[in-house]
């Protein structure tokens, strides 16, 4: 073969004749030696052939070229391959084929770092025989060379057998051989250190698993990461060193006569074995490095989508002669190394601008409301950029004293969650707030607010072309008195509020609502009023509070649900415990890192109306409490009677007699049935429970505008109707029926039963 400079490279290229031609070596003068111990050699003579010296030394030759895909090996390289002792040519499948699987693998990986430094390549390699045993361990030496032209690695080299271990560092020559175990060491340390690099989140976790890393058979006991600022090298993270022994080092110009520099400057790894050879090669900044008492340096370059982003510094305090497979290694690690920190820094790049979208895009609560409290949080998606379409907002409203003076007046919660967790929903959603402020600043109903809304994200999103990527969003609008504590609330197909009552009972309010706003800019949004009684708070929340971790709406309702009611503290620990228990810590108004996990965004709000009991505070409730339900069933809304129901059930939740609990409900069907069949009126219900448990009394009252008093029957057997008030005769402990200025009232009452509910 006759190497010539390839292309492109500044490495010599291997030409392709045949490998084991007469070569032009044999033919090459070489100077005469005389040797004391070669009687047979003559004074002048020709040395013997390069094959010759080679079998005589159990060596064997073999040439890789990448672009025909054929290994040819002479006969000595052929019986280490286990194959017929005689010169041959195989296909990569073939070669493959001799050659532990891992080992095959590593040969191009080794190949390209050799290439890269300009070194040889040296690698063990595992031959297999057919039975897919290990038959010997050979060590291949070469110095291969990459074809540009035909983009392609030429590779020739020498495979000898191993029968002794490899020598290295004192460590590695007690703890490993050749016989694989080192290698299996180093798989196993790599597989670790990728594992724990690629779950390093910030720069400094990346930087404790680097301090960490232990790897086989040679460990630095000092470590540096080295960035880039302008032309200027700085100290990114350092092991090993003393608090304040970067201090030369930070903000060295990359023009130094540094190693780190070098390797910046160049994108090409420095190893420096002795400190001779760094005195020697780097004789201005050596005293820098004198007297930290090293032995070995090993600069690499942290490289990452071909750029050069800064350069990992791993230092000794023991001789390293850097073999191949020790480079190999290190170059491994800064791979990794860099990889990690690119994460890192782009995820943190994001977490500073997501906190800058949090803070332009979400209320300041301001100041406390007199009679009320407000707590509210946020927590975006683990994913992306941690913004989402959730939002929630507090508006003052016209006609009344502002908010911030003594007395307070009315204002708005609001809440609401935009189709999507991207960038177009972040945006779609800073918009549609701003809409709604607007809206509500002139002064419209909730029904109007919400309507109008409707009407400007279906202008904002339509498109004709495409009408199937129309973005929607659901949302809930209650406008607050304080003063009264009258909730007039509008829904956009948003999750019910639920009310915490003084003593801890927790009912989710079915209010009246449409569709959600974008999805028809004519939909009506229907108004429902309830009153928050002193001590009550009430909670509007988005669904991913609730279908988080594989619960739907009734499960996640449940867990959530049950926080509200075993709760003690303030307001504020209320809403930490509520995002907690789902997520982790919350982004707003709370420390800590964010869970990593998330399935949906996080909207909560929490509106307290201050009073004993309250979720406002620690006040101990001390007198028995009220609960009480209210709710209207139109004419049009049968299906409300099913909502009053459930609703009853919740009220009497911790009732001691299941059958009376059925016993009220089936009651309730049937007064208010009672007002629907038999009246052209809409109902009014009114639930409520008082005094102490296992003593308790329920009260409901069924009101209509009819002036059409009802009266006992006595059907038949075959009558379809007229036993409502027989059943409240015989289940009722006392009932009557009373009229009113206009219309009249049903009522009857249930006194708690001594007995336990059953299991």
């Amino acid at each position: 073969m006759v190497p010539g400079p390839a292309k492109g490279t500044g490495h010599p290229k291997i030409a392709s004749p045949p490998l084991f031609a007469p070569s032009p070596l044999r033919h090459r003068w070489q100077p005469p030696i005389t040797s004391p111990y070669s009687g047979a050699m003559r004074t002048g003579e020709p040395l013997p052939a390069v094959g010759d010296v080679l079998a005589a030394l159990a060596t064997g030759l073999w040439h890789w070229d990448t672009a025909t895909g054929q290994v040819t090996v002479d006969a000595e390289a052929a019986r280490l391959l286990g194959l017929p002792a005689a010169p041959t040519t195989l296909t990569e499948v073939q070669a493959r084929a001799r050659m532990h699987a891992v080992d095959w693998n590593e040969i191009t990986g080794v190949i390209q770092l050799a290439v890269a430094e300009g070194t040889l390549a040296e690698v063990r390699i595992r031959i297999m025989d057919e039975q897919n045993r290990v038959v010997r361990v050979v060590r291949s030496r070469s110095n291969p060379s990459y074809d540009a032209e035909r983009r392609a690695f030429v590779l020739i080299g020498t495979l000898q057998e191993v029968t002794e271990p490899s020598p290295g560092t004192p460590a590695a020559r007690s703890a490993v051989a050749v016989t694989g175990d080192w290698r299996r060491s180093r798989e196993a340390f790599l597989l670790d250190a990728g594992r724990a690099l690629a779950e390093a989140r910030s720069t400094e976790e990346v930087l404790r698993v680097a301090a960490g890393l232990s790897m086989p058979g040679f460990s630095p006991d000092g470590l540096a990461v080295f960035g880039v600022e302008g032309d200027r090298l700085k100290i990114i993270g350092h092991h090993g060193q003393q608090p304040g022994d970067e201090g030369p080092f930070s903000h060295m110009a990359l023009e130094t006569d540094y190693p780190a520099a070098e390797v910046v400057r160049t994108g090409r790894a420095v190893y420096l074995s002795t400190p001779e050879q760094y005195r020697g090669r780097y004789p201005v900044t050596w005293p820098l490095a004198a007297h930290f008492g090293r032995q070995s340096w090993a600069f690499l370059p942290l490289t990452v989508a071909g750029r050069t982003m800064g350069a990992w510094m791993a230092a000794f305090a023991y001789p390293v002669a850097f073999t191949p497979d020790e480079r190999s290694v290190l170059t491994t690690v800064a791979r990794m190394l860099a990889q990690a920190l690119s994460r890192a820094e782009a995820a943190e790049s994001a977490r500073e601008l997501t906190d800058g979208l949090q803070r332009s895009m979400l209320p300041k609560l301001g100041p406390e409301i007199p009679g009320m409290s407000v707590a509210a949080r946020y927590v975006p998606t683990g994913g992306g950029l941690q913004v989402g379409g959730d939002w929630y907002d507090m508006i003052p409203l016209p006609g009344g004293t502002s908010r911030t003076e003594t007395g307070g007046g009315r204002f708005a919660l609001v809440i609401g969650d935009v189709q999507g967790h991207d960038v177009h929903a972040a945006g779609l959603m800073g918009q549609l707030r701003i809409a709604l402020r607007a809206y509500a600043s002139e002064g419209h109903r909730p029904d109007a607010v919400l309507s109008r809304a409707s009407r400007f994200l279906h202008g904002m999103t339509y498109d004709a072309d495409d009408p199937t990527d129309q973005r929607f969003a659901t949302c809930l609008y209650v406008e607050v008195d304080p003063a009264t504590g009258r909730l007039d609330i509008a829904r956009a197909g948003h999750p019910d509020p639920a009310i915490r009552m003084a003593d801890g009972t927790v009912l989710v309010r079915r209010t009246d609502g449409g569709l959600p706003l974008g999805i028809d800019p004519d939909a009506d949004y229907p108004t429902t009023r309830l009153t928050l009684e002193p001590g009550e708070t009430m909670m509007v929340c988005t669904d991913g509070l609730i279908e988080t971790g594989g619960h739907d709406l009734e499960t996640g309702w449940q867990r959530v649900r049950q926080i509200l009611e075993e709760h003690k503290g303030d307001l504020e620990e209320l809403a930490d415990a509520l995002v907690q228990a789902v997520h982790g810590p919350s982004s707003h108004h709370t420390t800590g890192p964010l869970a990593d996990r998330r399935e949906d965004d996080i909207a909560v709000l929490l509106l307290c109306r201050e009073g004993e009991g309250c979720g406002c505070g620690d006040t101990v409730v001390t007198t028995p409490q009220i609960r009480r339900t209210m709710l209207s069933v139109a004419q049009a809304e049968p299906e409300r009677v099913a909502v009053a129901r459930q609703q009853l059930r919740e009220l009497l939740h911790d009732w001691r007699s299941q059958d009376q609990i059925d016993s009220a409900v089936l009651l309730l069907s049937e007064t208010l049935t009672n007002v629907l069949v038999h009246t052209d009126a809409d109902a009014l219900l009114l639930a409520e429970v008082r005094g102490e448990q296992g003593t308790r009394r329920l009260h409901v009252e069924v009101t209509d505008t009819s002036d059409d008093l009802p009266h006992v029957r006595r059907p038949g057997e075959l009558a379809s109707s007229g036993r409502g008030l027989m059943l409240i005769e015989l289940l009722a402990d006392t009932w009557g029926v009373d009229p009113r200025g206009e219309g009249k009232s049903i009522w009857f009452e249930l006194y708690e039963s001594t007995a336990e509910a059953p299991e």
